[in-house]
């Protein structure tokens, strides 16, 4: 830009990074002596930048600015606030005599104004997900940015081979954050059979600032030590199976699951267990599926068994879309003294007293031996008190009825009236034979 016989250079749009140092320029050409030089940013009013005077005065009165290095004129403001960005105005006072000494030199007042922007990379990424077996919904964001960042999607194999995710489904989103934008993208893809992924990226650029986040996700499979693959009724195809007696803990491989008990593996009769398993570093979140023997799983993290009474071993299946794996978790009793509850009380409290042992063969034994000698006890006073009374239940020999000769047998007060009446009824009937009627 020519102005008189001063040719100002200078960029309509300067372009900084907040934090960093900013450059507006503003030179001369050719370069002449220097009168008076003057910055300003335009705003409401023009606010005072900078100022310099050759002979007395290289005042900053913006703290952070000063003359650049370069050519003497332009600006530099080092560690840039988002604030810094508006118009600003150099105005430059040279002295011209055009050329004649002999002539006093004339001052000469040259302005140029620009625009200076800040750009803001952004602050923050954060991705957020959702998992429905083969099925992810992933949704990255990025916040803080100026202007808005853009967003793209990679995966990465097993061997390390980066490509772009191509035809998602996506929505995206922008949305002003004061004089920052926040990007928001959501994705959902679906694992392929048997697809091996290492980790799904969140790639964040922001060009303006020359600014590349990566956030990553990184897929792992459930994991155990010393597995066998095995069929189970439970599943259609094999799975991984081991227990929890053959996880060592000592490898730090990442997917390892784990189980934890309270208040531990080994408890009392009569004991309340809370199993809980976990998988640090497993991505999707595994799905947890607690079983004992034939029973209807129970989904969740946690199993909570209420007063074991013997030694059970409990089940659990990890299981994300790239594998599953089946943990054993035998818990134990440590005694076998079972306590019970008795009807003794001390001054009217209820007790509990622990002198009942669990049966043993030998007790068992002594049992069977006691039914069977009451049994005989019980037969031989059946059969003593049935000879006593004449008559013989085990005899197999026919005897004649027995009748009742209410004549002969003088009647007695304790009779029962049910006897009385049967004798009666003989009686008359003898009676009637000898004394036929006429």
């Amino acid at each position: 830009t020519l102005i008189g016989t001063v040719d100002l250079k200078y960029d309509d749009v300067s372009y900084a990074t907040v934090h960093q140092s900013a450059f507006l320029r503003c030179g001369m050409m050719p370069v002449q002596p220097i009168k008076e030089l003057w910055w300003f940013k335009i705003g409401a009013s023009e606010e005072r930048v900078y100022y310099y005077d050759p002979t007395s005065v290289d005042a900053a009165l913006m703290k952070r600015a000063k003359r650049s290095s370069r050519d003497n004129t332009s600006l530099e403001i080092h560690h840039t606030h988002l604030s810094d960005e508006g118009e600003y105005k150099c105005r430059i006072v040279v002295w011209d005599n055009t050329g004649n000494s002999t002539e006093p030199s004339v001052p000469i007042s040259k302005e140029a104004r620009m625009m200076l922007k800040v750009n803001v990379p952004p602050e923050k990424v954060e991705i957020t997900h959702l998992t429905s077996g083969r099925n992810l919904s992933l949704r990255c964001k990025s916040e803080g940015a100026k202007p808005p960042a853009d967003i793209l999607w990679t995966k990465t194999s097993p061997d390390g081979v980066e490509t772009e995710i191509p035809d998602l489904t996506k929505t995206r989103e922008i949305e002003p954050a004061g004089e920052l934008y926040d990007t928001a993208e959501q994705i959902f893809y679906q694992l392929e059979e048997n697809e091996m992924i290492a980790k799904i990226s969140c790639v964040v650029r922001h060009h303006n600032t020359n600014t590349t986040i990566y956030k990553n996700i990184t897929f792992v499979s459930p994991a155990i030590q010393n597995a066998l693959k095995v069929t189970m009724q439970r599943f259609a195809e094999p799975v991984l199976y081991s227990s929890i007696e053959n996880q060592d803990g000592q490898d730090n491989k990442a997917g390892l699951v784990k189980i934890s008990a309270d208040p531990g593996f080994k408890v009392p009769y009569n004991t309340s267990v809370t199993l809980k398993a976990s998988a640090p570093g497993v991505y999707p979140e595994p799905r947890y599926l607690w079983w004992v023997g034939d029973q209807t799983g129970i989904a969740g993290r946690e199993l909570h068994i209420d007063n074991l009474e013997e030694d059970k071993s409990y089940y659990v299946l990890a299981e994300n879309p790239l594998g599953r794996v089946v943990l054993e978790v035998p818990v134990h009793i440590t005694t076998s003294d079972y306590s019970q509850w008795n009807d003794s009380s001390r001054d009217g409290d209820a007790m509990v007293n622990d002198t009942t042992e669990g049966l043993d063969t030998g007790a068992i034994i002594g049992i069977v031996i006691g039914a069977l000698i009451a049994v005989f006890f019980i037969g031989f006073a059946v059969w003593y008190w049935t000879i006593r009374d004449g008559t013989h239940v085990f005899s197999t020999k026919k005897e004649k009825p027995h009748t009742i000769d209410e004549e002969t047998i003088p009647f007695r007060s304790t009779d029962k009236p049910l006897l009385r009446t049967i004798s009666t009824q003989t009686l008359e009937g003898r009676r009637s034979r000898r004394e036929p009627s006429i």
